[in-house]
């Protein structure tokens, strides 16, 4: 029995990726390390000393290390789902060849999805290891912080996969890290609570699918409750990344078949 059209393009993904995966060992291994040891034991320390941990309950390092987690995921699915796609449509054109096969313009989107999906959750395995080792995380607390990460990712590789597949130059591809990514990292409470934020910013950050996945990966990670209902947060995430895939599905066939 032949398989789905898009189990055939995460296969060819994986097998670029074979050959490719040196390129994101920084990414994906040094970059948790780096930036526990230096925003949560160093400037950790800092927070510690002057007046308290963040909330008074946890040790800055404890409460900074499931934010990055969420961060590292959106990093993850962004990168995966910006330049590969643009590439796919313009550059390589791997899109076009493929669709002189069996394969369809939703095979690409579903097989895009899957290993985007696989991406994120071995960036999401390996940064769990990483908190484990740091101490911040028991290893059976670290399963269940993987699901909420995951998914935090995959509400952002819905509508950047749907913008990636509309660009016409790559000026656009910068810009998304530039003007939304490297904001929502610093703003959306991976660092601290937005509360802390003026009182303007904090409706802008409750409505960004990273503070959704901070809040439920931070809540699982710490055993605390969420802002909101988790299921609510859950909601929102699931509605960003069903969104982007139907407009992703739809771009797609317009740019490639119509």
């Amino acid at each position: 029995m032949a398989a789905p059209g898009s189990a055939l393009v995460v296969e060819r993904n994986a097998r670029v990726y074979r050959r490719t995966w040196r390129g994101s060992v920084i990414s994906t291994f040094l970059n948790p390390i780096l930036y526990l040891l230096a925003m949560g034991l160093g400037l950790g320390s800092l927070v510690d000393d002057g007046g308290g941990s963040v909330q008074l309950e946890f040790e800055y390092l404890n409460f900074l290390a499931p934010g990055l987690l969420a961060a590292a995921t959106m990093m993850t699915a962004t990168g995966e789902s910006l330049y590969p796609v643009m590439s796919g449509m313009k550059w390589n054109k791997s899109y076009h060849d493929a669709l002189a096969t069996p394969i369809t313009t939703r095979d690409l989107v579903l097989g895009h999805f899957g290993w985007v999906t696989l991406r994120i959750l071995f960036t999401s395995v390996v940064f769990t290891g990483v908190m484990v080792a740091f101490g911040t995380i028991e290893i059976g607390i670290a399963l269940l912080v993987i699901p909420p990460s995951v998914l935090g990712g995959l509400a952002f590789a819905g509508p950047v996969t749907a913008y990636g597949a509309q660009l016409e130059n790559e000026t656009g591809l910068s810009a998304v890290f530039r003007f939304v990514i490297t904001p929502l990292f610093l703003f959306s409470g991976t660092f601290f609570p937005i509360e802390q934020l003026p009182d303007w910013m904090e409706p802008v950050a409750y409505v960004t699918p990273l503070w959704h996945s901070v809040e439920t990966t931070r809540a699982v990670a710490l055993g605390i409750d969420t802002t909101w209902a988790p299921a609510f947060h859950y909601a929102v995430m699931v509605a960003f990344l069903v969104a982007g895939a139907v407009l992703a599905d739809r771009f797609f066939h317009r740019r490639l078949v119509v």
